[in-house]
């Protein structure tokens, strides 16, 4: 009787160990993590992304005209390019090797519909040789600070940029038919963006900067070393790396592959001097969580882009 139960006492201590191991392999299953569809922080990088590029976009034009005139703009309105009527922006120094654009205190409205506040300040003296000042000059250099620059009520620190002219020497004093040289330039930033939600973006970056219409004659954009790049006519190229903290404290990579903008693309007649990028892609990898692939698009003019994660793809509307 005892060997009985002690036989019938181990059978039912291991019926009961497996039903529970049973159990906790089903509780395995239904607990599934939720998908990682989690697109927040690829958007906060692309938009930093925009946010660099027009900073180099005000120093590049006012460095070739004095004026800004011609960027994001076709007009003679003086300073309206990218701010308001109303200029409420105040340009100084351009004559010299360091200028300061202020955008003041109360908010400046661009016809981008981006409110700007603060002070961008670009310094050309290491420029090489010194006569290069001009954004298309062979040797060209451009260093940019900021002080209190605000984009959107998102405070932008630039802890250092700098802009380099890496095109050949023998591009000379050419005519847009020169061959197959374009303008190409150098662009490291160290930029730390601080939302208006607290969220904090630190982002560096190396990247190459190619006009890739230099040559195209009917474009008239570029005229030769000794006249002002037409930039309401030009179509840039990018490409590089870029890395950083993103809002959730994660540490991320991104790498450009032929970020494309045309400054003759504008989808929106509400935001006209708007140019968004329309091809190109951007690997964004948070942390240790799976890679987003942003697709700017195949060359359509619109504010349409795409985001990849794990293979399932969601539209978006690019601010």
């Amino acid at each position: 009787m005892k060997t009985k139960k002690l036989i019938l006492g181990v059978t039912f201590l291991f019926i009961a160990g497996s039903l529970a191991l049973t159990s906790c392999r089903k509780r395995e299953k239904t607990e599934e993590k939720p998908p990682d569809n989690e697109q927040t922080t690829a958007n906060d990088n692309a938009n930093t992304e925009n946010i660099s590029n027009d900073i180099v976009s005000i120093g590049s034009e006012l460095s070739e005209t004095g004026t800004l005139t011609q960027y994001k703009s076709s007009d003679n309105a003086g300073l309206t390019g990218i701010l308001s009527i109303a200029s409420c922006a105040t340009v100084t120094g351009v004559a010299g090797l360091t200028f300061t654009v202020d955008f003041g205190t109360t908010g400046c409205e661009g016809l981008d519909k981006r409110i700007r506040k603060g002070k961008l300040i670009f310094d050309r003296s290491g420029s090489n040789p010194i006569t290069s000042i001009n954004y298309r000059n062979p040797g060209y250099k451009m260093v940019i600070t900021s002080q209190g620059y605000i984009v959107d009520d998102n405070l932008v620190s630039v802890n250092g940029k700098t802009v380099t002219n890496t095109t050949s020497n023998s591009i000379g004093s050419g005519t847009p038919t020169i061959g197959s040289v374009n303008l190409t330039w150098n662009i490291k930033s160290n930029i730390t963006v601080t939302k208006s939600d607290g969220g904090i973006i630190n982002w560096t970056c190396d990247r190459t900067k190619e006009l890739t219409n230099t040559n195209v004659a009917a474009d008239n954009c570029y005229h030769g070393q000794t006249l002002a790049i037409d930039w309401s006519k030009a179509k840039i190229k990018l490409n590089g790396s870029a890395s950083g903290t993103n809002t959730k404290g994660e540490a991320y990579t991104a790498v450009a592959t032929n970020l494309v903008r045309d400054f003759n693309c504008t989808p929106s007649a509400l935001q006209p001097k708007r140019h968004p990028f329309i091809s190109g892609t951007i690997e964004y990898k948070p942390g240790t969580r799976a890679t987003r692939l942003f697709d700017y698009g195949s060359g359509g003019c619109d504010f349409n882009a795409t985001v990849t994660i794990n293979g399932v793809t969601y539209a978006i509307t690019l601010p």
